[in-house]
């Protein structure tokens, strides 16, 4: 039987600091526990330092950087959240770029938490229906998305489909919600 995302590459795209660590990890083994290939990638080599809320957790190798990727190597994408995170992300030319190219191209995403606000920086929100951490709610409407307070949404309203969560409560329910979207995409990207 075939693993459900059987060894297609999936982008973890992180700054160097600030990393929810759960909001990592937990999609980390779901990639792994589907068949795929997650790589971390980041936009200065060496490690990215991730956060338990305020508290220092772990640092994790970066596989790749945001200068080197190219969209057409991977099948998705996941954005963990974390305050910091997705603040430094934004501002990483090669990291919005590739999630404007990606999105546009249809490749699935998943982002979680506050990893919505690269989302906003790339301009693949209009038109789309989106949850996060509530503090985006106004970023994402501003944008031309829909803000909604639920534990996952799966917006298919564009090319690929976007797969979001609020929290790390929402955890289990996005992992599954991300798999199964990028299992059924990846065939066909």
């Amino acid at each position: 039987m075939t693993a459900p995302l059987d060894g297609k590459k999936i982008a973890f795209i992180v700054a160097n600091e600030g990393i929810e660590q759960i909001e990592l990890t937990e999609p980390w083994r779901a990639v792994e526990a589907a068949g795929g290939i997650p790589l971390l990638v980041a936009p200065e080599a060496g490690s990215a330092q991730a956060y338990n809320h305020l508290d220092k957790g772990d640092a994790f190798d970066v596989d790749l950087t945001t200068g080197d990727l190219l969209f057409e190597d991977f099948e998705g994408v996941v954005l963990p959240g974390g305050v910091a995170n997705p603040d430094q992300l934004r501002t990483d030319g090669p990291a919005v770029d590739f999630v404007r190219r990606c999105v546009s191209s249809g490749r699935p995403l998943a982002a979680i938490c506050h990893g919505p606000w690269t989302l906003v920086e790339a301009g693949v929100v209009d038109g789309r229906t989106l949850t996060s951490w509530p503090s985006l709610q106004t970023d994402i409407r501003n944008a031309g998305g829909t803000w909604v307070d639920e534990p996952v949404r799966v917006c298919s309203d564009g090319p690929g489909s976007i797969v979001t969560s609020r929290k790390p409560d929402d955890l289990e329910l996005f992992c599954g919600a991300f798999i199964d979207v990028f299992a059924n995409a990846t065939s066909s990207v």
